[in-house]
């Protein structure tokens, strides 16, 4: 019997399924480009940070100082915001956590969106990271912030960003693109955006990300963990109590299956859900996910709470290790939801600094430790970098591999510290182990980078007296695509636990 090869079943597969992605092609299309034919009764409005003198000047910023609030726009209803779109120049550590955006639907007194840039625009920690998806889509490596959630208002939209760092914004560029309308349905609900933290989870008790009284829609979730022990922190559930019921009537599997993901995280992006970063399993390892309930929006009519578990590995008190324990790590969070009456005040929010896991103003200067640095061989200067530190970092330059160079640092007080390392990535650059005081902590470093990029590395906290103490940079050879061996610091930090 005569059985069609590989290739004629493949190219029979891929004809029946070709009716099948036009139709999913149309559908997208259709919902893309919602009823884009019909022509449209509204006015199209802006506000954005054009020059005033936009005729014979291209100032187009506008630089925010410390403690200063900027109103991006005060319109006059009723309407609807269509598009928000950010880009910033703030040379501050940890900027997008630092600036805070605030949305005041009708004159109301407290907000109802109140969040770190950065979080409501899909990324915690601070950094600045690109990725797509359906409501909001970020990039210019970071930079280019776009936002698409519609936010209607019947009499009033009032839109702020307040700088909470220690240092100026020196340019904050803006677009607000809305519509000036004519009426709102009775039924149309206001957009919600609320921050949260826990540095780190508090035993004993689930993370909260919403409580909510009102009626409306949950539609989305941003979690940031920064975790504080090794492997795998996402195993917790998450749990919808829905009109104040006692049992919740949605509950989850896992943390990465309420994120849609599967077998732990992995960096991706897509329209409704996707980690836009993950960094690692170790200490200090930063991951950021996402998951919009724009096709599955859970609806309450007198309250919400949506709490997870903060579960995973961990070595239990008697040296077992166990898979679903209860992990202390650093937890942030958005909630988005839409509803018709007034929201109840948020929590306080934690202030400027206090959203950020380490005090960038104590850096101990790459730059400054050099008089005391050794190394085997290779010359040791400083060099200019425009994102380092200071402006410049420690260089060192060896021509081998396997050399090594060490340098001292003083510790004021006994104590449990995590150690923070801001190193240096470019073309030239070697694999390094880390050894403090002689003892290798974390895994070999790979410098390698295509472009001059300077990363924070995070090790676990480590008991110090007080007293000099010394770092090494031990030789691992390089990354095959890297021209040398070259190491260079920005600086390091030590943060009491």
């Amino acid at each position: 019997m005569n059985r069609p090869s590989d290739l004629a079943r493949s190219v029979a597969v891929l004809a029946a399924l070709l009716p099948l992605a036009a139709l999913h092609a149309q559908q997208n299309l259709n919902s893309a480009f919602p009823d884009l034919a019909t022509l449209k009764s509204y006015r199209t409005m802006r506000a954005s940070s054009s020059d005033p003198k936009w005729q014979t000047s291209n100032a187009d910023a506008r630089p925010i100082p410390p403690g200063g609030t900027l109103t991006l726009g005060e319109l006059q209803g009723p309407g609807e915001i269509a598009h928000i779109w950010f880009t910033i120049a703030d040379k501050e550590r940890g900027y997008s956590r630092l600036l805070v955006l605030r949305m005041y639907w009708d004159g109301e007194k407290n907000p109802s969106v109140e969040c770190p840039v950065g979080d409501f625009f899909g990324v915690g920690h601070g950094l600045d990271v690109p990725f797509d998806s359906l409501p909001v889509r970020v990039s210019s490596n970071g930079k280019g912030r776009n936002c698409y959630w519609p936010m209607p208002f019947r009499k009033s939209a009032r839109i702020t960003v307040t700088n909470e760092g220690r240092e100026r914004c020196n340019a904050f560029y803006y677009y607000v693109d809305w519509r000036k309308l004519t009426r709102l349905d009775r039924s149309v609900a206001y957009f919600h955006a609320m921050y949260r933290q826990e540095f780190p989870t508090i035993a004993g008790r689930n993370y909260l990300i919403a409580d909510i009284t009102g009626r409306g829609h949950y539609v989305g979730t941003v979690l940031s963990c920064r975790q504080l022990t090794a492997s795998w922190w996402g195993e917790g559930d998450d749990f919808f109590f829905i009109d104040g019921e006692k049992e919740p009537s949605l509950k989850g599997t896992g943390t990465e299956d309420y994120f849609c993901d599967g077998w732990g995280f992995r960096q991706q992006a897509g329209a409704y859900y996707g980690a836009p970063l993950v960094e690692g399993s170790e200490p200090g390892h930063r991951s950021t996910v996402y998951r919009w309930h724009i096709p599955d929006p859970v609806v309450f009519t007198k309250s919400l709470r949506l709490e997870i578990e903060h579960k995973g590995m961990a070595i239990r008190p008697d040296g077992t290790k166990s898979g679903f324990d209860e992990r202390a790590d650093d937890f942030s969070s958005v909630a988005f939801w839409y509803q018709t009456e007034p929201h109840k005040a948020f929590e306080p929010m934690p202030a400027g600094h206090a959203r950020l896991y380490h005090d960038y103003t104590k850096i101990i200067e790459g730059e400054s430790l050099l008089d005391g640095a050794k190394a085997t061989e290779g010359k040791l200067r400083t060099q200019t970098i425009g994102s380092a530190s200071g402006g410049e970092h420690l260089w060192w330059l060896p021509t081998q591999a396997n050399q090594e160079m060490t340098l001292s640092f003083d510790v004021k007080e006994a104590g449990n510290y995590e150690l923070l390392l801001l190193l240096t990535h470019s073309r030239d650059y070697g694999t390094y182990q880390v050894e403090l005081d002689a003892k290798p902590i974390g895994k070999p470093q790979d410098l390698y980078s295509e472009k001059i990029v300077i990363s924070e590395q995070v090790f676990a906290p480590q008991a110090l007296e007080a007293g000099k103490h010394t770092l090494t940079f031990k030789g691992r050879g390089k990354n095959a695509a890297s021209k040398g061996y070259y190491f260079g610091l920005d600086g390091l930090l030590l943060s009491k636990r």
